[in-house]
């Protein structure tokens, strides 16, 4: 995957620092057969949320006449994963949804049918619910909510990276009577700071990427292979020897940041 930045630099996203290697080495000698400066590998991270926010959290609009009600929650374990694989998306229909996600992860059927986007980029696993009741001009700031939620997963509250799992409730809002005070310049802003206050409420926590390790090796490289996972943050969860022969099979958890180099 490749992605440009507005300064010119060209993010290339791979599987791992080998294929990132091959990647740029055909680029530099097959394709564009120049020199490439190119940085370090970074890690993508994400962010999430730990438990429910701890209050109501308040954002008013910049001229003072519109506020917002919400809070953060994680979602159940599963459904940031049906989420990515399509099971559960913005395209379904609502009613269909909403049965699914009662069915599955046991949330209320009227609420889940309020579900008003899912993001960051519209496909995300995280949303946003409508948990008002009867609020006037609602569905006039719909889309500056949805614009505001879209900026805020996009960019999390603690190292702006997406955020993942994180399910925000709409409680309550209050709008000024005329639309020219509850335009989409007073109410985006005012969303993306009462999502990350909810977020920053809900203990807030960064995830990071590891992969899982399957390490084939003879009996005496054993001690080898525990001291450079035990160097590298690593966790091994399993050993077993291969029947009839001398070798073992080490499965550890290993994170990517540490597997450089």
């Amino acid at each position: 995957q490749c992605i440009i930045e507005e300064s010119g630099e060209h993010i290339i996203a791979g599987a791992g620092e080998l294929h990132l290697e091959i990647c740029l080495k055909d680029l530099e000698e097959d394709h564009a057969c120049i020199p490439l400066k190119k940085s370090d590998p970074v890690v993508s991270y994400r962010e999430t949320v730990f438990e429910e926010s701890n209050q109501l959290c308040l954002s008013k609009s910049p001229n003072k006449h519109n506020r917002l009600l919400m809070k953060a929650l994680p979602m159940p374990d599963g459904l940031p994963e049906d989420i990515d694989n399509g099971d559960v998306s913005s395209k379904d229909d609502f009613k269909v949804r909403a049965r699914y996600l009662s069915d599955k992860y046991d949330y209320d059927v009227t609420e889940a049918r309020k579900i008003w986007c899912f993001g960051p980029d519209g496909t995300g696993p995280n949303f946003i619910l409508d948990c008002t009741k009867s609020v006037q001009y609602l569905n006039e700031i719909k889309d500056s909510v949805v614009a505001g939620f879209q900026w805020a997963t996009k960019e999390g509250i603690l190292a702006d990276e997406n955020m993942r799992g994180v399910r925000f409730n709409i409680y309550d809002v209050t709008l000024h009577a005329d639309a020219i005070h509850r335009g989409g310049g007073q109410i985006i802003p005012t969303t993306r700071r009462c999502l990350y206050g909810a977020a920053i409420t809900a203990s807030p926590r960064l995830m990071e990427p590891v992969y899982l390790c399957e390490i084939q090796c003879p009996e005496v490289a054993v001690g080898g292979i525990y001291g450079v996972l035990n160097r590298r943050r690593g966790h091994v969860f399993e050993e077993n020897q291969v029947l009839g022969t001398p070798m073992f099979v080490v499965k550890a958890y290993l994170p990517v940041n540490e597997s450089f180099g």
